[in-house]
């Protein structure tokens, strides 16, 4: 990706598929990997992620089998998991050389010659982020990455990453439950820096609450409009992202081509104003602290 040149060529897509928790799941069909990379490019869902922290990039890799060209295959780095393997436990190494060594790593168990989009993974406060994106810059021109991409940042780490390299995108968490990526949006317009919104559903939990004023509008709607509530708050953050000024590609995660079929249906369920003036109304933007890199 060069100043000015346009990221993806083609295009956003409107939805992509988080594959944080694929895994083999021998003699069930609808969890089968394979099966599930196919139906997202079926469906047109070819925005594919994962990491270096997941540790499913050889299965992923697989996975992709002959639709390797289909897809825009996205992966991260920089996040490691201390001795207990908790999921509290975990630190960054953002260096140049952690850089170029992740990568190669990256590149080998996915079984590819480059990545569409390459992530780091979480901020850190070692080392410079002008640091880390020049040594990812250097990936793109040595044609083993296409484009750049930050999770886990702060507005002024992107500003800086942006004068070293074109930040094509940041992936941050939004859904009904958690809107602090709101107040980030204006910067990433800014430099025409795309959202990839993980977590939607906030991995569920805005779908499995106590009964209250966001799982009655959730409820009241689906049923109003033939839909999931899982289908109503991912289309909330469709909604959202189209209003937002700046490409938004949702990212909801599943093993499930079920239920991937299904978020599809989201990216084209229509929310009158009223209904989304009411979830807006109903929503909320609690701070997680101490949550891990997603």
């Amino acid at each position: 990706m060069t100043a000015g040149a346009p990221w993806p060529p083609g295009g956003w897509p409107e939805q992509g598929l988080g594959l944080m928790r694929l895994a083999e799941a021998p003699g069930d069909d609808d969890r089968d990997p394979a099966a599930l990379v196919r139906t997202a490019v079926e469906l047109g869902v070819v925005l594919l992620d994962t990491a270096e922290l997941y540790g499913n990039e050889e299965l992923v890799g697989r996975a992709l089998g002959g639709v390797r060209d289909q897809v825009l295959l996205c992966s991260k780095f920089g996040v490691y998991r201390g001795p207990s393997g908790r999921f509290d436990d975990w630190h960054v190494r953002a260096d140049a050389a952690t850089v170029r060594t992740a990568v190669e790593g990256s590149l080998r168990r996915l079984g590819v010659e480059a990545l569409d989009l390459y992530y780091l993974h979480h901020r850190s406060d070692a080392t410079p982020v002008e640091e880390t994106v020049g040594a990812m810059a250097e990936l793109v021109q040595q044609g083993k990455v296409r484009a750049l991409g930050l999770s886990g940042v702060r507005a002024d780490d992107v500003r800086r990453a942006r004068a070293v390299h074109p930040v094509a995108a940041v992936q941050e968490a939004w859904s009904l439950a958690r809107r602090e990526v709101e107040a980030l949006l204006p910067v990433l317009a800014e430099g025409g820096t795309a959202l990839v919104a993980h977590s939607p559903l906030d991995h569920g939990d805005v779908l499995g609450g106590a009964a209250g004023p966001l799982t009655a509008a959730l409820r009241e709607t689906a049923a109003a409009l033939g839909a999931t509530t899982g289908q109503v708050a991912l289309a909330w953050v469709h909604e959202r992202g189209r209003r937002a000024g700046l490409p938004v590609v949702p990212l909801p995660g599943t093993t499930r081509a079920s239920r991937l079929r299904e978020n599809a249906v989201a990216a084209r369920l229509a929310l009158p104003g009223e209904v989304l003036a009411r979830l807006d109304a109903v929503s909320a933007a609690p701070v997680h602290d101490g949550d891990g890199p997603a």
